[in-house]
């Protein structure tokens, strides 16, 4: 999740096994990664070599480390570059936000209890701790989600709010260890489908901790709600049946996707990080409000149902319907 998934997060990203599950009372967060890539850094004052970082942080990596490699750490020669261009920010993610992330084990066992009680019948993810590329907060794979410590460290200011990040994290990143690999055509397009993914984690996620997952964002987003969902009609239509090798930079499609979804630091001007995931996770809120039985509609979330007719019931109130517009 991110307000930030430099975050685009929900594909599953390495087809192994998935490792044993969790009991929620006696989960714990798993940082032996981020401890020692901790130690390699302390060592090499802060200027690890490509080879030191594939040696002794890489090829003893975690499952975690496997699933945040492809497209985040992407290799030994990116991650070491990614720490000498900001030495700074990796040592404060150590020295600070390490020892605070260490004791969030309640707010784990908390939110995996909430998601037990009502998703008894899934296995529950393990959780790794690893140190990225400066480039994502979370991702999950199979059995497995894992955080970036350096980029948590680095959008929270306070321990607090350190605090409030990760609890957000642990139940939107469980969400999608549950989601599956989506078949993006079959939801409408790269940008319907995302926003449904996302949106679908943010809403459950909501509802497991009691807290909106990015109070600023949905702030901002809920008087400009009829503005916005003009515009994202307009971006459905440019991208709909899009895959993801539809996506090159300068082309419609990638403005439209871009302006929603996988725009952390490089959101359209005036507007938050991931709007496409309050705009989800809206869509997904009215659609549920119009189900009779809401355990089934959460499980049907996850399986991700029809798009359209999730798109169509879950249409702001106000927008013009797909057949007065002659559609």
């Amino acid at each position: 999740m991110k307000t930030l998934i430099a975050v685009i997060s929900p594909i599953m990203l390495m087809a192994q096994s998935a490792p044993p599950a969790p009991d929620p009372l006696t989960v714990s967060i798993e940082t032996a990664d981020a401890d020692r890539f901790a130690a390699l850094f302390r060592k090499t004052n802060g200027r690890p070599t490509a080879e030191e970082l594939q040696r002794n942080y890489l090829d003893a990596g975690s499952d975690g480390v496997r699933i945040f490699t492809p497209d985040r750490i992407i290799d030994a020669r990116h991650l070491a570059e990614a720490v000498a261009a900001r030495p700074d920010q990796y040592a404060k993610a150590i020295n600070t936000c390490l020892p605070v992330i260490k004791d969030t084990t309640a707010e784990l066992r908390a939110t995996y209890l909430a998601f037990q009680g009502l998703f008894p019948e899934r296995p529950l993810p393990r959780l790794y701790l690893v140190v990225g590329a400066g480039n994502s907060g979370g991702t999950a794979g199979p059995g497995a989600q894992v955080l970036g410590l350096e980029t948590l460290c680095e959008i929270a200011d306070t321990p607090d709010k350190l605090r409030e990040i990760v609890r957000g994290f642990y139940a939107h990143e469980t969400v999608h260890t549950w989601q599956g690999d989506p078949d993006m055509a079959k939801l409408g397009g790269i940008l319907a489908g995302s926003v449904l993914i996302e949106g679908a984690a943010d809403f459950i996620a909501t509802l497991v901790t009691g807290r909106q997952m990015d109070p600023a964002r949905a702030a901002w987003a809920t008087p400009r709600e009829a503005e916005l969902w003009r515009q994202f009609e307009v971006d459905l239509a440019t991208t709909r049946n899009a895959k993801w090798s539809d996506v090159k930079k300068g082309t419609p499609i990638a403005a439209s996707f871009s302006r929603w979804i996988g725009n952390y630091g490089s959101a359209p001007d005036g507007w938050p990080s991931e709007a496409g995931y309050w705009m989800g996770q809206r869509i997904w809120q009215r659609w549920y409000d119009r189900q009779p039985d809401k355990r089934a509609a959460l499980r049907e979330m996850l399986s991700l149902p029809n798009a359209a007719a999730v798109l169509e019931q879950g249409r702001f109130v106000g927008a013009p319907s797909k057949s007065s517009r002659g559609n």
